[in-house]
């Protein structure tokens, strides 16, 4: 039975994404609309299963909400710093920096959350992922200690990323 329904869902929560978001297109909720959403939801994820060889084995979506709401802070905490650099900080005082940081995690899908959360909180950017897979270049807009920003995304995301895609 689990055979089949891994056959048949290859990727539950882009089943779910799926169907729900094409049942907000819609702009109305009908049973048709849903039954459809939930077919599209099934089908697409079937068809491109094969681009997809080395999905992660286990996903825990308890912790992916958790983490969640670390980024969402983050964010908003990110925002009043870059705010503030920019209000304070002349551009001949800025201090960017290239920071290369290595990477634990091996899922593609687990890296391009960490590159994304990376870009999403302001101030940072991912800019390159090393050819190996490795290893990520990330520019900063403003730090005295790039060991610190490097250390910070391993603790704060890595760590919390490979308990998720474990």
């Amino acid at each position: 039975m689990l055979r089949v329904f891994n056959w048949l869902f290859p990727h539950p929560l882009l089943t779910l994404i799926l169907a729900v978001t094409w049942v907000l297109l819609q702009n109305k909720v009908t049973a048709g609309m849903v039954v459809f959403g939930i077919i599209l939801g099934i089908i697409i994820p079937r068809i491109t299963a094969v681009w997809w060889p080395d999905r992660p084995k286990s996903f825990h979506f308890g912790k992916m909400i958790t983490y969640s709401f670390v980024v969402l802070w983050d964010i908003v905490v990110a925002n009043i710093q870059v705010a503030w650099i920019v209000i304070s900080v002349p551009n001949a005082k800025l201090k960017p920096a290239w920071i290369v940081v290595p990477l634990e995690l091996k899922h593609p899908e687990a890296i391009t959350v960490l590159a994304g959360t990376i870009t999403l909180t302001p101030g940072t950017v991912s800019a390159d992922l090393s050819s190996e897979g490795n290893s990520l270049l990330v520019h900063v807009l403003h730090t005295d200690d790039p060991d610190a920003v490097r250390d910070d995304i391993k603790t704060r995301y890595e760590r919390r990323l490979l308990e998720i895609f474990s």
